[in-house]
């Protein structure tokens, strides 16, 4: 098809990109030059408009097609952010950045986005407008939400919105997705619990704070297996146990925990807030302790579309020949989620081969993908903006 052969020509200079942005990750909403080089390249490719600052540090370009009839926009969207992981791929590209690393593929994401930009302000072979969005802290930090409250979906007039995102252990260049939820709400607790410290030869004068974080730790899985219905999906894991206490024989008089929990589905969500904080306080009451929880909610469930999930799942065949629908969703978070809830789309996997999972410090993407990525960012304009 026309648009693979295109980015088969263009895989030189889009891998070129991509392993730049690898040799200078940056971290969160602190995407400066990544930012500054992805502008830069939309100019030098002649989009109508680039706006930089969406969102703080996130980049906007405008491509109009050659005739805009009926007024229609889509979005595509890539992130462009690293994460805090010291390196070990071994490759001549690595991050020149001790403790910083594209361990992810926002390098590849970004880099994919660039060559259907380039490709669709070259042929403009479309009806309407296409928005390319590449957004700064996904890992944690809410750049989604902060490009949608800066006034992406209004002041660009967005109709509908499509993101991507590699896969390791899936073929390279293949597809996967599904409609409804494709990735988890990813919600996050604090959990303090107070006691009476002391010696630890001593537990009779205590209130061990320890014992009873444990205990905490042990029953919060209740909330998950007895509390919500085994055919729905739901995860709470503690992750961080920690005392301002490194004695041996100190029995501190602070325990903290933090953990997260993660569910595919509002109501479900609900029931693991309520879930965590009654049996934290009411587990530590019962060791004569208290607990104070503290739970934050994060990133909501990513929620495709069920047309726009056909729309992407078609594109995809065009390029790869089959896309696989009967995946499971995962319950990992992604922050693309706050575009969809405002406006109907679709997140699709596209396959990374046989390489180390994402935030893997010897993760690294594939560029082989590149074609197969950016020819479906670029086909969904195309097929969703057909030329009159």
């Amino acid at each position: 098809m026309p648009v693979k052969n295109r980015f088969a020509e263009l895989l030189p200079e889009i891998t070129a990109w991509r392993r730049d942005f690898h040799e200078h990750p940056e971290l969160l909403y602190d995407v400066h030059r990544t930012a500054g080089r992805v502008a830069q390249l939309l100019r030098e490719f002649g989009c109508d408009e680039v706006t930089e600052g969406v969102g703080r540090t996130g980049v906007v370009g405008v491509i109009k097609g050659q005739t805009d009839t009926r007024g229609r926009v889509i979005g595509l969207r890539a992130d462009m952010d690293a994460l805090p992981i010291v390196e070990q791929t071994g490759v001549e590209y690595a991050s020149k950045t001790p403790g910083k690393m594209h361990a992810c593929g926002h390098d590849g994401h970004t880099a994919m986005l660039l060559g259907a930009a380039k490709y669709l302000a070259e042929t403009r072979n479309f009806d309407g407008t296409a928005i390319v969005i590449f957004q700064p802290a996904e890992e944690g930090g809410a750049g989604g939400e902060a490009m949608v409250r800066d006034g992406l979906v209004d002041r660009w007039k967005i109709d509908e919105f499509y993101g991507m995102h590699n896969m390791p252990g899936m073929p390279v260049g293949s597809f996967s997705i599904r409609p409804g939820a494709m990735m988890a709400a990813a919600d996050q607790f604090d959990i303090v619990v107070t006691g009476k410290g002391g010696h630890a030869a001593k537990p009779q004068e205590c209130i061990d704070t320890t014992l009873t974080a444990a205990q905490i730790i042990v029953a919060l899985q209740s909330v998950v297996a007895r509390n919500i219905d085994p055919l729905e999906n739901a995860v709470i894991s503690v992750c961080v146990v920690s005392t301002d206490s490194t004695a041996h024989n100190v029995i501190p008089q602070v325990v903290k925990l933090k953990g997260t929990a993660r569910s595919l589905s509002p109501g479900v969500r609900d029931q693991l807030e309520e879930g965590i904080i009654r049996v934290a306080t009411n587990m530590a009451a019962a060791m004569g302790a208290t607990a104070e929880v503290d739970y934050q909610r994060g990133y909501p469930v990513t929620m495709n579309d069920e047309q726009a999930t056909d729309w992407a799942a078609d594109v995809a065949r065009q390029i790869s020949g089959d896309v696989n629908m009967d995946m499971q969703p995962m319950m990992g978070g992604e922050d693309f989620s706050y575009m969809l809830n405002e406006r109907p789309g679709a997140y699709i996997w596209v396959g990374n081969g046989d390489t180390a999972m994402v935030h893997h410090p010897a993760y690294n993407f594939n560029d082989d993908a590149i074609p197969a990525g950016s020819s479906w960012y670029a086909g969904m304009v195309e097929a969703r903006l057909p030329a009159a």
